[in-house]
């Protein structure tokens, strides 16, 4: 069995004009990503998700991976990552490399899974969970007023009970947020904030600390992704967990983090990180050092569905069995159809918990008519 074509579609979702939403450093109209399809000289079929654009996808595609990847064998993608890194040798660890890698990795799982008859959690070694634990990513800023406690509320309404929001904008209005959601969710639910890097590492700590009342689980993103010693400061500086790794690519960046201990939690997105096999990898890194894991997504359906299956396979390890701690997934409630209108079967994470697919592969079903409707040339 070899692979018989790759084709790369482009998917794009644009807000009305005025209802745009985004973080601490800005408002965007726009979500955009590739998914790539993969088909086999039997016929089987595998999607991934590139979470770029569809054009630098396409590019980067023709550029550097059709050639390898037509003829390939599905069962070696594990050892296309390696290649990467050498050929092309002066930028194979860029985030669009990366990308389209993370792409044609994850459909290569789903090829295994669907050839051998298992999700693909459980080819990863993970344990046979069935669930997991959604947290709310919502409380967006926005270009229109809106009160901000209605998407806690909203969230608290659809059964979640962990939920990160979006903070940034100054030391007032992160305890004001941060106040806002813990009183809604209640002092047992899991809250998490996000800063998306706006800060420097002293304003960083200062709202840190003003925030350690409400309990956070973690503050995600306190400074850009390249500043390193930021990084080591503020996690000296501060009790509350620190987590990052959206806008880090590949194992090699990841390690970075892990060694020098500049963060307690990693966050791999599967879109960008390099796929399924090299988010095991940064796995093992990180709980080889003791250090969490926790997937980022805000992907479409097919990214999602790459998440659920590497979340699942996750180790309890060092989790002990008498300090339980659930398995958290990164589920945005910003209306998106790129994730909630592509699959025959989407996700549900109402009521608190999410179902992790036991179907082969992936364990979805693409709708070929959502892709076609949310097409986008290149």
């Amino acid at each position: 069995m070899e692979i018989a074509d790759v084709r790369v579609i482009g998917l794009t979702h644009s807000l009305p004009e005025g209802a745009g939403l985004g973080d601490a450093r800005g408002f965007g109209r726009t979500r955009s990503t590739t998914l790539l399809r993969l088909v086999t000289t039997d016929g089987t079929v595998g999607w991934g998700e590139a979470f770029v654009p569809g054009s630098i996808a396409r590019a980067t595609v023709d550029e550097l991976f059709r050639d390898d990847v037509i003829g390939m064998d599905p069962f070696t993608v594990e050892s296309l990552a390696e290649r990467t890194y050498t050929d092309p040798y002066h930028f194979g660890g860029s985030v669009f490399v990366q990308s389209v890698l993370s792409a044609v990795d994850i459909a290569c799982w789903d090829i295994i899974g669907k050839t051998v008859g298992q999700p693909i959690h459980r080819l990863l070694g993970g344990r046979e969970r069935a669930s997991l634990t959604p947290y709310a990513s919502t409380m967006y800023f926005t270009e229109r007023d809106r009160p901000i406690e209605e998407p806690i509320e909203t969230a608290v309404e659809e059964g979640f009970t962990a939920a990160k929001i979006k903070i940034g904008s100054g030391l007032g209005d992160d305890v004001e947020r941060v106040r806002t959601a813990r009183e809604i969710l209640g002092e047992d639910a899991h809250l998490m904030a996000d800063m998306n890097g706006n800060y420097r590492p002293d304003q960083a700590i200062q709202s840190a600390t003003a925030l350690a009342e409400f309990d956070l689980a973690w503050i995600e993103e306190p400074v850009p992704p390249e500043n390193l010693s930021g990084y080591r400061e503020i996690d000296r500086a501060i009790d509350t967990p620190v987590a990052a790794g959206e806008a880090h690519y590949g194992r090699f960046a990841f390690k970075r983090l892990v060694d020098d201990r500049l963060v307690d939690i990693v966050q791999p997105n599967l879109a960008r990180c390099g796929g399924l096999s090299e988010a095991r990898r940064i796995a093992d890194l990180a709980t080889t050092e003791n250090v969490g894991v926790a997937p980022h997504v805000w992907n479409s359906a097919v990214g999602l569905a790459a998440a659920v299956q590497f979340a699942a396979s996750l180790p309890a390890y060092p989790h002990a069995r008498n300090v339980p701690e659930p398995t958290f997934l990164e589920f945005d409630r910003s209306p998106n159809p790129l994730r909630s209108e592509l699959l025959e079967s989407p996700f549900d994470p109402t009521g608190g918990t999410l179902d992790v697919p036991q179907e082969p592969g992936l364990g979805i079903t693409v709708d070929g008519d959502a892709i076609e409707e949310h097409r986008t040339g290149g």
